[in-house]
């Protein structure tokens, strides 16, 4: 796939591109596919070098090979975000081949529909595994580099790290409530364990959280999939529904959320620490 074929493909317009993050290394967990892929070629095409990583190792290459052909250097990685080594491996592996780690995007995670009742421990284990440690491994590990070294800049902090939640940690209370409660649970800990990072590692690192709402990827197709079975409703049934709450009138794109992914890598960001950021359409306003 050419660079205009690719910038088509996540709405990207390359000619009048801002080159902000010029020289930025960006290391970006569960990236091939989804809000991470997107993440990756919207900062890629703002001139920052990529490290995908993935345990899917075939996908995170042709994500790697997309930022190549927008004219970036890019690196994939097999991590298993539960494992804390891997998440170890993975950023001493990209602090050496760029020279620095100057953003962690902790994206990857796991969803799993199935009534409150029906919850099995290793359901539970599962996916607090991803969603939780894996989050904790990561922003340990993306610390530890970051605060051996200089800033990015005269004034500026020495790297950023931006957690992945959902508006699914706003509330307890919905129509999804009841079948996916542990995930709900998972990301509303990813909200505190950023809160708690951005206190540990300020003024040297920035931690923020992106909270996307109904982003069309194969996550939500999945869960759709496995709404229907449990309601016995038409497949896209739920997303229908879904939507029809959302005042921007469509579902969100992986773009949207790679949007505010771009501003939180930038130098306007910088002051920004600690935050929870609501990008959903106006499904919750707080």
């Amino acid at each position: 796939m050419n660079v205009k074929n690719i910038a088509n493909a996540v709405g990207l317009s390359l000619p009048g591109q801002s080159q902000r993050l010029t020289g930025m290394n960006v290391a970006i967990t569960g990236a091939a596919q989804g809000i991470g892929r997107a993440i990756a070629l919207r900062l890629a095409s703002e001139g920052a070098n990529i490290t995908i990583s993935d345990l899917n190792l075939d996908g995170a290459e042709k994500v790697a090979e997309e930022v190549m052909a927008l004219g970036r250097s890019a690196l994939a990685v097999r991590s298993d975000v539960t494992v804390a080594s891997d998440c170890d491996n993975l950023v001493s592996i990209s602090a050496e081949h760029f020279g620095r780690l100057d953003m962690l995007v902790c994206n990857a995670g796991f969803i799993q529909v199935k009534p409150f009742l029906d919850i099995t421990p290793d359901d539970l284990d599962r996916l607090l595994s991803v969603n939780v440690k894996g989050v904790y491994f990561s922003v340990q590990a993306g610390a530890r580099q970051m605060l051996r070294q200089t800033p990015l800049g005269p004034g500026r902090p020495k790297g950023k790290i931006v957690t992945m939640s959902s508006i699914a940690a706003r509330y307890g209370a919905g129509p999804m409530a009841p079948f996916t409660a542990p995930y709900r649970a998972s990301k509303a800990a990813v909200v505190s364990i950023t809160q708690s990072a951005a206190y540990s590692f300020a003024p040297d690192i920035t931690v923020n959280a992106i909270c996307p709402g109904l982003v069309e990827t194969d996550m939500w197709k999945t869960m759709d999939k496995q709404m229907a079975a449990l309601k016995k409703q038409p497949e896209g049934e739920l997303w229908k529904q879904r939507v029809s709450a959302v005042p921007m009138g469509r579902g969100q794109t992986p773009e949207d959320v790679a949007g505010l992914a771009s501003y939180l890598a930038s130098t306007d960001a910088d002051y920004m620490t600690g935050q929870s950021i609501n990008i959903e359409g106006g499904l919750t306003m707080s």
